[in-house]
């Protein structure tokens, strides 16, 4: 169908076309709402006057558009227009693969980095059961910036028996039952099991992959003949050329997984895409030397190797059995004393907020957090350079942990676990992971992490994807989480710390990823690490220490020795800012933790008085007569409430147990605070008079942690974050009348909280992950309906002026944000525009600052900013102090 330049679809203006073919034409169009560019593919009408293809097209495209992976294209939105179905995806810049081949092989490195992100959005798919059915290069895109995308996913599901492989397109896809002998695909690609008909799996998407990957090597096609049929009978009866006879510098451990791929039998590939993302992961930046190692696995030759070559394979097997023995000999021989060596690594000007440095396993490489022009992201300085370099696409980032061959770091961000390689590039996410708690990645591609108020949790570190639990928390110890976990040498074991709510009751743990070997080690409230020559290390309070430990039977012995003092111990988290490397180098930071200062700011940032000492604060709540504020203080191990009289600026304890107290939240009238509270496992609603006298009261009890984040101005419900091991984090109301009990408002496998009620109750703002990082959406209170995104480029800690006109929130760069608002039966949203920058630490984190009731002043918990940042220390050969 035509479609005029301007004409407006949905809430998406035309802007030009983009391109067309037999199954429609792509448009290019913008998103007035969300101020960005969309790209609309308007499939032809046939769709739509036959129901079943249009009921599953709508099924398709909901699934696709349920895929959040950086390999595969973004689906927005699905609809109808004047009769013809259409799909909103993202825009992207750049050229399809077959563009960039262009009828010739590309380099062999290229070759690689485009299969193995291939392979990465191929696994995130078949994790959720979702197959493609048509990959081939035209439905494979490369970004300006190298990125692969793939598109289209499940044309063949949306085809009818009469269709023709010239219509077939690009169309997202769930499983559906395909109809028995209809060919579904594109001539080429296909796998044989498509071509006789038969039911297709995630496998004949691998035979894809072999055929697309073998094009990209030789610069020619796998299986083409003169015909038709001529191309069939080469996909189910003959193999394709050997790759080395067509280019000599192919690896042939490379050359075996495209031979893997390509196998007739669907049972003889790769039994995965994860397998497959794994075997090409092993050849990047290494194929002669993978190639060696498999020469060796593979060295007794087959039944048709001649006389000649078994004699050369048996003298080349005993050659490196006299080189193995000869260096088993020369590793074993007496060791020569070094010496310990300590110096430190001065840190890049104008950063600071320094955090967490750790060393890469062979100890050449160190990273850490640190705050540059406001922004907070991963830097990575090699022990023999002089400077530091950033690491782009890593802003608000938390706990990284490097990769077995320390090319690549992991670290915590928006919402979920995202790697990185080392030498640039774009971040790309594997999983959901809120509030994390520390990771660790062994060398058979398993990352194990620890998130919130649930226990530790693995992902592929190639494929991403859902996570699963590795063990479950321990009732009998009425542990709430697991945190810091650090693979042991062999992969398979793994330390950890068991959390119950009590830093006295902390304790490091050991245990397997089959569940078994589960054990007590020490009881202390750190995080710990193993370091060869077989020590556990962990630390008491600044001290960190090194006690004998023994892999094999996993227990310790002897007594615990100080390897050094004054190691900065963040107490909120109960990590020691330490790392030990494979090769014996130690690091750790001395520097103290960051301090916050309470600061009231006018509208344009310009600072206009402070509220109380430096101190660790957290959570800040104003009273709704705005004379006091109730606020989140951190004394060693332990948390408390203190209230602030702000016309006095005079601080006094609000809370006195030993448990720890987080998230006030003021009753509307100013007489009550409602509060959580760790006192056995999760944490629980307890509420107490503002005036600080009586004592505490429970309110609501239940197995998940809650949080309260806002009270109605009528007085009639609670909003509460609940973290639940199933679905994260969730927003529930706790009704105040009644059966009193609470139920989930939103309760999806995205991360949803921090909500808030506008001044006339009938609006929620909340935070949400659903688009892939943290942004803030409105929805109408009690339904639950009208959503509406309000940030832009990231938000969080959403809140209302007192008289409903206007609306603030804090973007990603750390910026408060307005937005002009007006209540109603609907809500009239204006655009966000920044007021000033703030130093809060982290963004996502609810309740850094509150709001005045006319809006024109800001309390800002900001981070107090060093002047002499303390330096790194880093310890060679550290063990080595021990003997002394």
């Amino acid at each position: 169908m035509t479609i005029a330049p301007n004409t407006s679809i949905a809430d998406y203006t035309i802007v030009s076309k983009i391109g067309e073919g037999g199954m429609g034409e792509v448009w290019r169009a913008h998103d007035a709402k969300l101020s960005r560019d969309v790209a609309i593919k308007v499939l032809p009408a046939a769709f739509s006057s036959d129901p079943e293809r249009l009921k599953r097209f709508e099924q398709e495209a909901q699934a696709a558009g349920a895929l959040n992976h950086p390999n595969i294209l973004v689906i927005y939105h699905i609809g109808t227009h004047e009769g013809s179905p259409y799909i909103v995806s993202e825009l992207l810049e750049g050229e399809t693969l077959r563009e960039r081949m262009g009828g010739v092989a590309l380099p062999q490195r290229k070759a690689i980095d485009y299969s193995l992100q291939l392979a990465h959005g191929l696994a995130a798919a078949h994790e959720k059961g979702i197959v493609h059915r048509d990959l081939k290069p035209e439905n494979i895109f490369i970004t300006k910036d190298g990125r692969v995308k793939i598109l289209d996913f499940g044309l063949a599901k949306l085809l009818g028996a009469g269709d023709s492989y010239q219509s077939q397109t690009e169309v997202p896809t769930r499983r559906v039952d395909t109809d028995p002998g209809v060919v579904m695909g594109t001539i080429g690609y296909m796998s044989p099991e498509q071509l006789r008909g038969r039911p297709a799996d995630h496998r004949s998407d691998i035979f894809s992959f072999g055929a697309i990957l073998y094009e990209m090597l030789s610069g020619k096609r796998a299986f083409r003949g003169e015909s038709t049929a001529d191309t069939m009978s080469a996909i189910l009866r003959e193999d394709p050329s050997d790759l080395s006879s067509s280019n000599r510098n192919i690896a042939p451990a490379l050359e075996r997984v495209v031979n893997h791929c390509l196998e007739k039998n669907p049972e003889e590939r790769f039994h995965s895409a994860s397998d497959l993302g794994f075997a090409i992961e092993a050849l990047s930046g290494s194929g002669r030397m993978s190639d060696s190692t498999e020469t060796v696995l593979h060295a007794i030759p087959a039944g048709q190797k001649n006389r000649r070559e078994l004699i050369a394979w048996l003298v080349a097997a005993v050659a490196l059995i006299g080189l193995v023995l000869l260096a088993t000999l020369y590793l074993r021989r007496p060791e020569e004393t070094e010496k310990q060596m300590r110096f430190v690594v001065a840190l890049p000007e104008k950063v600071s907020e320094v955090a967490f440095p750790i060393i890469s396993p062979d100890g050449n490489s160190i990273a850490f957090l640190g705050t540059s022009e406001g922004r907070r992201m991963l830097f990575v300085r090699e022990i023999n350079s002089l400077t530091a370099k950033p690491l782009n696409g890593t802003e608000d980032s938390s706990f990284p942990f490097w990769s077995p061959d320390g090319r690549q770091l992991a670290f915590f961000s928006h919402g979920k676990i995202a790697k990185i390689d080392i030498n640039g590039g774009t971040p790309q996410a594997l999983c959901d992971a809120q509030s994390g708690g520390g990771g660790s990645w062994n060398r058979n591609g398993v990352i194990l992490f620890a998130v919130d108020n649930r226990p530790l949790q693995r992902v592929s570190a190639s494929a991403g994807g859902v996570s699963s639990t590795v063990i479950p928390l321990d009732q009998s110890r009425k542990e709430t989480a697991h945190f810091w976990p650090h693979f042991l040498p062999d992969g398979e074991h793994f330390l950890y710390q068991s959390w119950t709510g009590r830093a006295e009751e902390s304790a490091i743990y050991v245990a397997s990823l089959d569940g078994k070997d589960r054990k007590l080690l020490v009881k202390t409230d750190s995080n710990a690490a193993y370091a060869t020559p077989g020590y556990l290390l962990f630390a008491r309070a600044t001290t960190l220490l090194a006690q004998p430990f023994n892999l094999r039977s996993l227990e310790l012995s002897g007594e615990p020795v100080t390897v050094a003092d004054q190691v900065t111990f963040t107490e909120n988290y109960s990590l020691s800012n330490f790392s030990v490397s494979d090769t014996g180098v130690l690091v750790f930071w001395g520097g103290s933790v960051v301090n916050r200062q309470l600061i009231w700011f006018d509208r344009s940032g310009k600072q206009l008085d402070l509220v109380g000492p430096p101190g660790e604060y957290n959570d800040l709540v104003l009273s709704p007569d705005e004379k006091r504020l109730a606020v989140q203080r951190i004394d060693g191990n332990n948390s408390d409430l203190w209230m602030f009289d702000l016309a006095r600026n005079l601080p006094s304890r609000f809370t006195f147990e030993t448990s720890g107290e987080d998230d006030p939240v003021w009753s509307p009238d100013g007489n009550t605070l409602v509060f959580s509270v760790s006192n056995e496992g999760p944490f629980d609603l307890y509420k107490r008079l503002s005036s600080g006298t009586g004592k505490q009261e429970l309110v609501s009890k239940t197995p998940e942690s809650k949080e309260g984040s806002d009270w109605s101005p009528d007085g009639k419900f609670i909003l509460l974050d609940v973290y639940s091991e199933k679905s994260g984090l969730d927003i529930w109301v706790l009704p105040l009348f009644g059966d009193g009990k609470p139920y989930a408002l939103l309760n999806s496998r995205f991360q949803e909280g921090q909500g808030h009620f506008s001044p006339d109750g009938k609006w929620v703002a909340y935070t949400s992950n659903e688009s892939g990082r943290n942004e803030v959406y409105v929805r109408r209170f009690p339904e639950c309906d009208n959503q509406m995104q309000i940030s832009t480029d990231g938000g969080a800690q959403p809140h209302w002026r007192k008289d409903g006109r206007e609306f603030f929130y804090i973007a990603s760069d750390r910026k408060l944000m307005a937005v002009d608002v007006t209540l109603g039966t609907s809500l009239q949203v204006g655009t966000p525009k920044p007021l000033f920058t703030t130093r809060i630490m982290r963004y996502e984190a609810p309740n850094r600052y509150v709001v005045s009731g006319d809006g024109q002043k800001f309390l800002v918990n900001s981070a107090v900013e060093e002047s002499n940042p303390t330096p790194i220390t880093v310890v060679l050969n550290w063990a080595s102090g021990l003997k002394k």
